[in-house]
């Protein structure tokens, strides 16, 4: 069984949680439950839970100011949430785990199973970790680390050492400046939300590049990227006019 915390502002959403646990997750046991942060910070310390259950916006401190107070985590998280654009982002970022108000069943009972066998592996929550390195200063970029997760293993990376991303299908091919690559199982238009910030440029459908590696625009054949690894990308004309804007433009 893992002792599951709840943490939400909203006593019907604490009860309707745990009511969906309870039918559908026999793996969870709710010991407790706080309606703030200050309160699940002394619960999280006394009780020592393997799962909490965590909304992003709360009155006072929300999610992650509760999570930037431990200098290491030993529980696994499943934030709950409305949308919140840059909370999103920033799960997402480190790959992690989060479910949107409602939670819909399969959706729970998915994540659940997940963080069950982190649990019994006994695994450091590395994503976790990431995400508070991410959190605490959200303008440094030369910090952040993208967690990818492939069928093997969950590699961090510097968004500066990727080179491209390329579509395949609900596939994505990531494109590094030591020649390696890496396959991700999460589509190219994730990764374009969570890259644009880091300077990188959707110009085709099945293409996402970061400028800093673009060496020439070539305008034959229609127009095309040149790659410092030697690559060519083409580009969309209904893309033309942006990518080279952002070209000429260091700003954007």
């Amino acid at each position: 069984m893992m002792r599951t915390l709840i943490i939400d502002d909203e006593p019907g959403n604490i009860e309707t949680l745990e009511h969906l646990l309870k039918t559908n997750c026999k793996n969870v046991e709710v010991v407790a439950s706080a309606l703030n942060a200050i309160e699940a910070l002394t619960l999280i310390r006394n009780l020592t839970p393997d799962l909490i259950f965590l909304d992003i916006q709360m009155p006072g401190q929300s999610g992650f100011d509760l999570l930037r107070q431990f200098n290491r985590c030993d529980f696994e998280i499943i934030f709950v949430t409305a949308y919140d654009q840059y909370g999103i982002q920033a799960i997402k970022f480190s790959a992690i785990d989060y479910l949107l108000k409602p939670v819909q069943t399969e959706e729970l009972r998915s994540a659940v199973e997940k963080v069950q066998k982190k649990v019994d592996q006994k695994k450091d929550n590395l994503l976790l970790v990431n995400l508070l390195e991410y959190l605490k200063d959200k303008e440094d970029k030369n910090n952040h680390k993208l967690a990818l997760a492939t069928s093997r293993e969950t590699l961090f990376v510097s968004p500066d050492k990727i080179v491209r991303c390329e579509s395949s299908n609900a596939y994505t091919v990531f494109f590094f400046d030591d020649q390696k690559k890496i396959t991700v199982s999460r589509p190219i238009y994730e990764y374009e939300e969570l890259l644009t910030d880091y300077g990188f440029i959707r110009c085709h459908q099945s293409h996402l590049v970061n400028k800093n590696h673009i060496t020439s625009w070539r305008k034959e054949d229609g127009g095309y990227l040149l790659l410092e690894d030697g690559s060519t990308i083409p580009v969309s004309r209904s893309k033309k006019s942006i990518i080279l804007e952002k070209l000429i433009s260091p700003k954007k």
